[in-house]
């Protein structure tokens, strides 16, 4: 199989000081950057048949230098075969999914996935201008090329999804995996924290909103009487830092993903339309709906910011402060007040427990937190209430909060007592990966697969 390489794009990508640009163009292009070159072509090799689908060596280079890029490994044949390996079962999981008529995926699926690789490569690489020129073909031939391939990946990640959600381990499980290591051999965990809090944002003033108000108010008189196409506008001047780099485009989003305010707007307003301005809470907005279909939604945005200099965090300050007083002198509830008065969601539905998105683990490392957090806990003893500061929270969003300190957990080992959900974690994700190897075993049974490259005896054992 030939692939044409031309000269420019060998040499832009031999003058690229980042590993992860290469990395992601090999894993998200499957270009032979590895293979001979031969004036202005490269012969590509397939590796191996899986069903009625091949696997070229330029695919998995491109995985191998992905994990190489990740995980700062060095290469090796073992790595590559362990690559191949992977890339076999992913091929096989995309086989048997498409016998199940259970799963579906939609074109909007397919579509969504599209867009957002392929932004992610406009942002490394630097621009849509580039990517065209380095794979030599327009971005809606780009995601042409790949639909078929992003639909495998995902009727894959479905089928694999339903057998992961069906593990689970017991407590049992947990004591005897941690009991297996020996106690010299157990890691060191930094200083961690339990705590609740209750947030508060300081008031948009008239100043900021006029400000706010002036600036796009310039820009949709731009774009609805000067002829200013919407993309430009956005590029120089939405403050959306999702969606400025493409223009202020969201492809394929559902209306619930937006906050309701928005949703509102992007639910009625006629397609092609700039719509009115208005507000949310992250600041002044004007829309333009490209296409709508059922509860999906094609739009181009633009977003002007509140200046936050201009902010009144009297109210917010004060409001911490009654609260806070409440709690110590009247014997009020925090929970209860931080369900009732937090303005952060997602800490306020569980009473203002602050844990880990990813897996709601409650102790959080106080170097991972940030230094607005920091600032506050360092003198703050168990049982304490904060007085009432500033704060970033994971969203980026800026605010005021008071803190319950629960716990702190200094340095130590690893232990059950202090670490359970930490460990816990842990043995889930080692007994999936247990579950996914024995059933990945009889799943190459029912698929054809043919490797046409000699097998080191290193990697042989997992073939």
């Amino acid at each position: 199989m030939l692939i044409l390489l031309s000269r420019q794009f060998m040499a832009i990508l031999l003058r690229s000081k980042t590993l992860q640009f290469v990395a992601a163009f090999l894993l998200l292009f499957p270009v032979s950057a590895f293979g001979q070159i031969d004036g202005e072509r490269t012969i590509d090799e397939i590796v191996a048949v899986v069903g009625d689908n091949i696997l070229l060596r330029s695919e998995v280079n491109g995985y191998v230098f992905n994990v190489m890029q990740q995980s700062q490994q060095s290469y090796s044949d073992q790595l590559w075969f362990e690559a191949l390996d992977n890339l076999i079962n992913q091929k096989v999981l995309a086989e048997h999914a498409s016998r199940d008529t259970t799963i579906e995926v939609t074109d909007d699926q397919v579509d969504q996935l599209l867009d957002q690789r392929v932004q992610q490569l406009i942002e490394q690489v630097g621009g849509q201008t580039e990517v065209e020129e380095l794979y030599g073909k327009s971005i809606i031939q780009i995601k042409d090329d790949l639909r078929d391939d992003f639909r495998d990946q995902l009727l894959a990640d479905q089928f694999q999804s339903r057998k992961i959600q069906k593990v689970r381990v017991t407590p049992s499980e947990v004591r005897n995996w941690f009991a297996e290591f020996p106690v010299d051999s157990l890691p060191v965990l930094p200083e961690a924290v339990r705590l609740s809090h209750i947030v508060r944002f300081p008031e948009v003033t008239d100043a900021a909103r006029e400000d706010a108000g002036f600036i796009i108010t310039a820009i949709r008189d731009s774009i609805v009487t000067g002829g200013a196409a919407f993309e430009d506008m956005a590029e120089a001047f939405s403050d959306d830092p999702g969606s400025a780099t493409r223009g202020g485009r969201y492809s394929s989003s559902r209306l619930d993903d937006f906050v309701p305010e928005f949703a509102a707007v992007a639910s009625r307003i006629e397609p092609g339309v700039v719509s009115e301005i208005f507000e949310t809470q992250f600041g002044l907005h004007i829309l333009r709906v490209n296409e709508r279909r059922g509860d999906l939604v094609d739009l181009n945005q633009i977003l002007i910011q509140f200046d936050r200099r201009k902010f009144d965090e009297t109210g917010a300050i004060a409001l911490l402060n009654t609260l806070k007083d409440s709690v110590e002198s009247d014997g009020a509830d925090f929970a209860s007040l931080a369900k009732e008065y937090s303005e952060e969601s997602f800490s306020s539905v569980r009473g203002g427990r602050v844990s880990d998105p990813r897996n709601l683990d409650r102790n959080l490392y106080v170097e991972a937190l940030g230094p607005t957090w920091a600032r506050t806990l360092i003198t703050m003893e168990k049982g304490e209430i904060s007085e009432p500061a500033e704060v970033e929270l994971l969203d980026g969003q800026r605010g005021f909060h008071i803190i319950l300190l629960e716990a702190r957990i200094p340095e130590h080992k690893v232990s059950l007592d202090t670490d359970y959900a930490l460990i816990e974690n842990l043995v889930l994700r080692e007994k999936q990966t247990r579950v996914l190897d024995e059933w990945f075993v009889e799943l190459r049974k029912d698929v054809y697969i043919d490797i046409k490259v000699d097998i080191p005896a290193t990697a042989a054992v997992d073939m």
